[in-house]
């Protein structure tokens, strides 16, 4: 049938075959008077993209098109629409929707809506249409216009799109733990989220160390806005760090393989050690003992809400911040070669796929 009845996009048909892409149609929630159209020009892969197609994170609905770090082109907006028009570069996130009504919408914690869908793979309820959302491996995406932001015109749209995810998971939690001038931040893992971590917390005025078991990343690091690089490999890292760290941003995707109580005995009085990556497996066993030395506690956090969106676009057009991409021409080749590096963690620091237009002659 083609757009606007059905998009186009590279499909997972199981989690078995994970690895292996399809190019089909699909059909779209049912458009309505909030809603969006992107004609999508590329699209960050996501660490979230592999655990949901291998399993990692547990069942998921197949075939499914994953993706949710979107830019493109609004081509088509609904009469209710009032922060986008046609034309408009805009991106999309790993929400999509949420009721707008409830207390966290009410807070600017729509991130935290219980009623929130996701960007893929999250059922629609029938009045939108009854069907499985699909994400950005794709020709189009339909969004809601308080999930689709206008990019800034300085920001290039193959860097923009690992901003959508990565960027704003991690600036979020740094914006709400208050880090600036006379903050120690720590950013454990120099990977997809570590980079852009890094990368916020230096420009926001903290003095940022790097704690990764990867010596070879420190030269990354420290480009990015690290002051100091810790290897984590090395005997009795921690000691020299006791009660350092204002605040902990863990974006590693190997937490159980830590030991805890070294990362939390680094932290300040009332510091706090927050979570990010989220790894397939279990957390370590955790003992409440191992938070009386230093009064530190432990959290986590979702994506981030829409003011926070904006004002991480603003400041990364605003200090020119660039994160380290690798651009894959979007095909079902692409679409491989992209999540088996993400999984064999080859990739610095973040893909992007581009080349839409090739992929999707017909849109």
């Amino acid at each position: 049938m083609g757009y606007p009845d059905t998009f186009e996009g590279f499909m997972v048909q199981s989690q078995k075959n994970w690895k292996e892409f399809k190019k089909q149609e699909f059909k779209p929630k049912k458009f309505q008077e909030r809603d969006i159209d992107v004609e999508i020009e590329c699209c960050g892969v996501c660490g979230s993209d592999v655990h949901t197609i291998n399993g990692g994170w547990g069942d998921a609905p197949m075939p499914l098109c994953v993706g949710h770090e979107v830019i493109g082109k609004a081509v088509k907006v609904g009469d209710q629409v009032t922060t986008v028009k046609v034309g408009d570069r805009v991106g999309v996130g790993a929400q999509i929707w949420s009721c707008l009504k409830c207390k966290p919408c009410n807070t600017d914690n729509e991130n935290y809506c219980p009623d929130k869908i996701d960007t893929y793979g999250a059922p629609y309820p029938e009045e939108m249409g009854g069907v499985i959302a699909q994400g950005g491996y794709a020709s189009h995406i339909r969004a809601h216009e308080y999930f689709t932001f206008k990019i800034p015109d300085n920001i290039p749209s193959d860097e923009a799109a690992p901003m959508m995810c990565a960027g704003l998971t991690t600036y979020s939690p740094l914006l709400r733990a208050g880090v600036g001038p006379g903050k120690k931040v720590a950013i454990v893992g120099v990977g997809g989220l570590g980079h852009f971590a890094i990368l916020w917390a230096s420009a926001m005025g903290a003095e940022v160390y790097a704690l990764s078991h990867s010596p070879d990343k420190e030269n990354d690091a420290r480009k990015l806005g690290a002051k100091e690089f810790v290897c984590t490999e090395d005997k009795d890292w921690a000691k020299p760090l006791a009660l350092t760290f204002d605040f902990m941003l863990n974006a590693a995707d190997a937490t159980h393989k830590f030991d805890l109580a070294a990362y939390l005995g680094t932290l300040t009085v009332n510091g706090e050690m927050h979570h990010v990556g989220l790894p397939d497996a279990d957390l370590p066993p955790i003992k409440a003992q191992m938070f009386a030395p230093n009064g530190c506690k432990m959290g986590g956090s979702h994506i981030g809400s829409r003011p926070e969106m904006f004002k991480m676009l603003q400041l990364a057009s605003e200090k020119k911040l660039k994160p380290i991409i690798k651009r894959i021409p979007i095909s079902e080749a692409g679409c491989k070669e992209a999540v088996v590096g993400v999984d064999n963690n080859e990739v610095r620091y973040r893909y992007t796929l581009v080349d839409f237009d090739k992929a999707f002659p017909n849109r």
